[in-house]
Protein backbone atom coordinates (compact mmCIF):
# COMPACT_ATOMS: atom_id res chain seq x y z
CA UNK A 1 0.00 0.00 0.00
CA UNK A 2 1.40 3.64 -0.55
CA UNK A 3 0.89 5.58 2.34
CA UNK A 4 1.81 8.72 0.81
CA UNK A 5 0.19 11.37 -1.34
CA UNK A 6 1.57 10.92 -4.80
CA UNK A 7 2.34 14.59 -6.40
CA UNK A 8 -0.95 14.30 -8.97
CA UNK A 9 -3.19 13.67 -5.87
CA UNK A 10 -1.73 16.73 -3.86
CA UNK A 11 -1.55 19.02 -6.98
CA UNK A 12 -5.04 18.37 -7.41
CA UNK A 13 -5.73 19.42 -3.77
CA UNK A 14 -3.67 22.20 -3.74
CA UNK A 15 -5.51 23.65 -6.62
CA UNK A 16 -9.01 23.09 -5.18
CA UNK A 17 -7.76 25.33 -2.50
CA UNK A 18 -6.35 28.05 -5.68
CA UNK A 19 -9.18 28.28 -7.25
CA UNK A 20 -11.46 28.37 -4.27
CA UNK A 21 -9.42 31.65 -3.50
CA UNK A 22 -9.13 33.33 -6.80
CA UNK A 23 -13.18 32.83 -7.48
CA UNK A 24 -13.35 34.46 -3.70
CA UNK A 25 -11.02 37.40 -5.30
CA UNK A 26 -12.58 37.48 -8.32
CA UNK A 27 -15.65 38.71 -7.07
CA UNK A 28 -14.25 41.17 -4.40
CA UNK A 29 -11.80 42.39 -7.35
CA UNK A 30 -15.52 43.52 -9.11
CA UNK A 31 -16.64 45.10 -5.79
CA UNK A 32 -13.40 47.09 -5.42
CA UNK A 33 -14.07 50.57 -7.40
CA UNK A 34 -17.34 51.02 -5.12
CA UNK A 35 -15.35 50.35 -1.55
CA UNK A 36 -12.77 52.97 -1.52
CA UNK A 37 -13.43 55.25 -4.74
CA UNK A 38 -10.54 57.87 -3.03
CA UNK A 39 -8.48 55.99 -2.09
CA UNK A 40 -7.75 57.13 1.68
CA UNK A 41 -4.91 55.89 3.02
CA UNK A 42 -4.66 55.54 6.85
CA UNK A 43 -2.88 54.42 9.64
CA UNK A 44 -2.14 50.54 10.91
CA UNK A 45 -3.90 52.17 14.21
CA UNK A 46 -7.18 53.80 12.24
CA UNK A 47 -7.60 50.82 10.22
CA UNK A 48 -7.20 48.40 13.93
CA UNK A 49 -9.78 51.05 15.46
CA UNK A 50 -12.17 50.23 12.40
CA UNK A 51 -12.05 47.27 12.66
CA UNK A 52 -12.55 46.81 16.57
CA UNK A 53 -15.57 49.06 16.20
CA UNK A 54 -16.96 46.57 13.44
CA UNK A 55 -16.26 43.57 15.52
CA UNK A 56 -18.57 45.38 18.88
CA UNK A 57 -21.35 45.69 16.04
CA UNK A 58 -20.78 42.10 14.51
CA UNK A 59 -21.29 40.88 18.46
CA UNK A 60 -24.50 43.12 18.67
CA UNK A 61 -26.07 41.40 15.92
CA UNK A 62 -25.78 37.99 16.49
CA UNK A 63 -27.97 38.50 19.61
CA UNK A 64 -30.82 40.50 17.33
CA UNK A 65 -33.54 38.51 16.17
CA UNK A 66 -34.62 38.08 12.80
CA UNK A 67 -38.09 38.91 13.26
CA UNK A 68 -38.83 36.57 9.38
CA UNK A 69 -36.31 39.06 7.58
CA UNK A 70 -33.26 35.89 7.70
CA UNK A 71 -32.91 36.33 4.21
CA UNK A 72 -32.38 39.54 4.04
CA UNK A 73 -30.53 40.24 7.20
CA UNK A 74 -27.95 37.15 5.50
CA UNK A 75 -27.82 39.05 2.01
CA UNK A 76 -26.87 42.22 3.71
CA UNK A 77 -24.04 40.26 6.27
CA UNK A 78 -22.72 39.12 2.99
CA UNK A 79 -22.40 42.83 1.55
CA UNK A 80 -20.52 43.79 4.30
CA UNK A 81 -17.90 41.10 4.39
CA UNK A 82 -17.72 41.86 0.59
CA UNK A 83 -16.61 45.04 1.87
CA UNK A 84 -14.52 44.30 4.48
CA UNK A 85 -12.64 41.56 2.21
CA UNK A 86 -12.23 44.06 -0.37
CA UNK A 87 -10.88 46.85 1.50
CA UNK A 88 -6.99 45.83 0.39
CA UNK A 89 -5.54 48.64 2.37
CA UNK A 90 -7.33 47.54 5.39
CA UNK A 91 -6.78 43.93 5.53
CA UNK A 92 -2.80 44.34 4.66
CA UNK A 93 -2.67 46.15 7.91
CA UNK A 94 -5.11 43.73 10.03
CA UNK A 95 -5.53 40.53 8.64
CA UNK A 96 -8.67 38.97 7.91
CA UNK A 97 -10.13 37.98 11.23
CA UNK A 98 -13.43 38.63 11.26
CA UNK A 99 -14.41 36.74 8.70
CA UNK A 100 -15.59 33.97 10.72
CA UNK A 101 -17.80 36.36 12.30
CA UNK A 102 -19.28 37.37 8.97
CA UNK A 103 -19.59 33.56 8.26
CA UNK A 104 -21.61 32.64 11.55
CA UNK A 105 -24.02 35.86 10.63
CA UNK A 106 -24.76 34.57 7.51
CA UNK A 107 -25.34 30.65 8.30
CA UNK A 108 -27.67 31.69 11.75
CA UNK A 109 -29.69 33.87 9.02
CA UNK A 110 -29.88 31.67 5.94
CA UNK A 111 -27.78 28.55 6.21
CA UNK A 112 -29.08 27.89 2.73
CA UNK A 113 -27.25 30.53 0.94
CA UNK A 114 -24.74 28.00 -0.43
CA UNK A 115 -22.96 30.62 -2.43
CA UNK A 116 -22.23 33.00 -0.10
CA UNK A 117 -21.76 29.65 2.60
CA UNK A 118 -18.64 28.68 0.67
CA UNK A 119 -16.84 32.25 -0.10
CA UNK A 120 -17.17 32.64 3.07
CA UNK A 121 -15.72 28.81 4.10
CA UNK A 122 -12.85 29.94 2.09
CA UNK A 123 -12.14 33.22 3.80
CA UNK A 124 -12.42 31.47 7.26
CA UNK A 125 -10.30 28.46 6.76
CA UNK A 126 -7.49 30.00 4.32
CA UNK A 127 -7.23 33.59 4.80
CA UNK A 128 -8.07 34.19 8.39
CA UNK A 129 -6.60 30.75 9.08
CA UNK A 130 -9.74 29.14 11.33
CA UNK A 131 -10.43 25.69 9.30
CA UNK A 132 -11.79 24.63 12.89
CA UNK A 133 -14.43 27.55 12.65
CA UNK A 134 -14.73 26.92 8.86
CA UNK A 135 -15.73 22.74 9.19
CA UNK A 136 -18.49 23.90 12.00
CA UNK A 137 -19.85 26.66 10.01
CA UNK A 138 -20.48 24.54 6.90
CA UNK A 139 -21.96 21.85 9.27
CA UNK A 140 -24.44 24.04 10.32
CA UNK A 141 -25.11 25.34 6.83
CA UNK A 142 -25.68 21.46 5.73
CA UNK A 143 -28.21 20.48 8.70
CA UNK A 144 -30.18 22.66 7.25
CA UNK A 145 -30.00 22.45 3.32
CA UNK A 146 -31.39 19.95 1.43
CA UNK A 147 -29.30 17.95 -0.82
CA UNK A 148 -31.10 19.45 -3.92
CA UNK A 149 -32.21 23.16 -4.69
CA UNK A 150 -31.62 26.32 -6.79
CA UNK A 151 -28.52 27.59 -7.14
CA UNK A 152 -26.96 30.43 -8.89
CA UNK A 153 -23.69 28.91 -9.00
CA UNK A 154 -23.02 25.67 -7.20
CA UNK A 155 -25.35 22.93 -5.76
CA UNK A 156 -25.36 22.31 -2.30
CA UNK A 157 -23.48 19.01 -2.51
CA UNK A 158 -20.28 21.58 -2.52
CA UNK A 159 -20.42 22.43 0.88
CA UNK A 160 -19.34 18.85 1.75
CA UNK A 161 -16.79 19.07 -0.71
CA UNK A 162 -15.36 22.16 1.11
CA UNK A 163 -15.82 20.73 4.49
CA UNK A 164 -14.01 17.60 3.09
CA UNK A 165 -11.13 19.55 1.98
CA UNK A 166 -11.03 21.82 5.57
CA UNK A 167 -10.56 18.33 6.95
CA UNK A 168 -8.03 16.87 5.42
CA UNK A 169 -5.84 19.48 4.55
CA UNK A 170 -5.93 22.01 7.17
CA UNK A 171 -7.00 19.30 10.16
CA UNK A 172 -5.88 16.09 9.25
CA UNK A 173 -9.24 14.45 10.00
CA UNK A 174 -8.79 11.86 7.73
CA UNK A 175 -12.15 10.04 8.12
CA UNK A 176 -14.20 13.29 8.71
CA UNK A 177 -13.24 13.80 4.99
CA UNK A 178 -13.81 10.49 3.85
CA UNK A 179 -17.35 10.88 5.13
CA UNK A 180 -17.53 14.54 3.84
CA UNK A 181 -17.08 13.33 0.34
CA UNK A 182 -18.90 10.60 0.40
CA UNK A 183 -22.05 12.77 1.37
CA UNK A 184 -20.75 14.69 -1.77
CA UNK A 185 -20.71 11.81 -3.74
CA UNK A 186 -24.40 10.62 -2.46
CA UNK A 187 -25.98 14.04 -2.82
CA UNK A 188 -24.88 14.76 -5.95
CA UNK A 189 -26.08 11.28 -7.28
CA UNK A 190 -29.67 12.70 -6.77
CA UNK A 191 -29.14 14.75 -9.91
CA UNK A 192 -29.80 13.89 -13.70
CA UNK A 193 -27.63 12.84 -15.89
CA UNK A 194 -27.02 15.79 -17.98
CA UNK A 195 -27.62 18.67 -15.38
CA UNK A 196 -25.63 21.67 -15.91
CA UNK A 197 -23.21 21.02 -12.87
CA UNK A 198 -22.23 17.55 -14.36
CA UNK A 199 -23.30 16.24 -10.87
CA UNK A 200 -22.60 12.59 -12.19
CA UNK A 201 -19.00 13.17 -12.87
CA UNK A 202 -18.44 15.13 -9.13
CA UNK A 203 -20.03 12.12 -7.59
CA UNK A 204 -17.55 9.50 -9.39
CA UNK A 205 -15.05 11.70 -8.20
CA UNK A 206 -16.11 11.94 -4.81
CA UNK A 207 -15.70 8.72 -4.85
CA UNK A 208 -12.28 7.96 -6.04
CA UNK A 209 -11.10 10.64 -3.59
CA UNK A 210 -12.61 8.42 -1.14
CA UNK A 211 -11.05 5.09 -2.33
CA UNK A 212 -7.40 7.12 -2.47
CA UNK A 213 -8.23 8.28 0.87
CA UNK A 214 -8.55 4.64 2.30
CA UNK A 215 -5.12 3.58 0.74
CA UNK A 216 -3.59 6.61 1.64
CA UNK A 217 -4.33 7.78 5.21
CA UNK A 218 -1.51 9.81 5.79
CA UNK A 219 -2.29 13.69 4.40
CA UNK A 220 0.85 15.61 6.45
CA UNK A 221 2.28 16.46 3.01
CA UNK A 222 -1.32 17.66 1.60
CA UNK A 223 -1.56 19.74 4.89
CA UNK A 224 2.02 21.43 4.71
CA UNK A 225 1.08 22.25 1.32
CA UNK A 226 -2.60 23.63 2.30
CA UNK A 227 -0.80 25.62 5.55
CA UNK A 228 1.90 26.73 3.30
CA UNK A 229 -0.91 28.68 0.77
CA UNK A 230 -2.00 30.40 4.24
CA UNK A 231 1.78 31.47 5.03
CA UNK A 232 1.64 32.78 0.99
CA UNK A 233 -0.78 35.23 1.73
CA UNK A 234 -0.44 35.78 5.19
CA UNK A 235 -0.69 40.14 6.22
CA UNK A 236 -0.26 39.90 9.70
CA UNK A 237 2.51 38.23 12.80
CA UNK A 238 -0.68 36.35 13.85
CA UNK A 239 -1.29 34.68 10.70
CA UNK A 240 1.79 34.01 9.69
CA UNK A 241 2.80 32.86 13.56
CA UNK A 242 -0.01 30.33 12.89
CA UNK A 243 0.75 29.11 9.57
CA UNK A 244 4.66 28.43 10.70
CA UNK A 245 3.14 26.64 13.60
CA UNK A 246 1.38 24.75 11.95
CA UNK A 247 3.91 23.75 8.73
CA UNK A 248 6.88 22.89 11.78
CA UNK A 249 4.09 20.68 13.97
CA UNK A 250 3.68 18.38 10.81
CA UNK A 251 7.71 18.24 10.20
CA UNK A 252 7.98 21.27 7.41
CA UNK A 253 11.46 22.50 7.24
CA UNK A 254 11.26 26.35 7.32
CA UNK A 255 14.29 27.94 5.58
CA UNK A 256 14.99 31.96 4.85
CA UNK A 257 16.34 32.77 1.34
CA UNK A 258 19.18 35.00 0.79
CA UNK A 259 16.53 37.55 -0.89
CA UNK A 260 14.55 37.50 2.68
CA UNK A 261 11.83 35.44 2.04
CA UNK A 262 10.03 32.46 3.88
CA UNK A 263 10.90 28.70 2.14
CA UNK A 264 9.14 25.84 3.10
CA UNK A 265 10.60 22.67 2.49
CA UNK A 266 8.90 18.99 3.36
CA UNK A 267 11.64 16.58 4.04
CA UNK A 268 12.41 13.43 2.21
CA UNK A 269 11.16 11.15 5.59
CA UNK A 270 7.33 12.42 4.53
CA UNK A 271 7.47 10.72 1.66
Amino acid sequence: MNSTLPQQQLGKMIGTIAIIALSLTGVIWLQKSLINPSNEQLTKEEYEKQQQLEKVQLNVYKGLPSLGYGNLLADWFYLRFIQYFGDGDARKQTGYPLSPDYFELVVDNDPRFVDANLKLAVSTSIFAAFPQKSVDLLQQSLEKTPPKMTSPVYPPYYLWIYKGVDELLFLGDVEAAKNSNTMAANWADTYPEDDKYNSKAVAQRRRQTVKFLEENPDSRKAQIGAWSQVLSGATNDEMIERALGEIQALGGEISITPEGNLRVRVPEWID
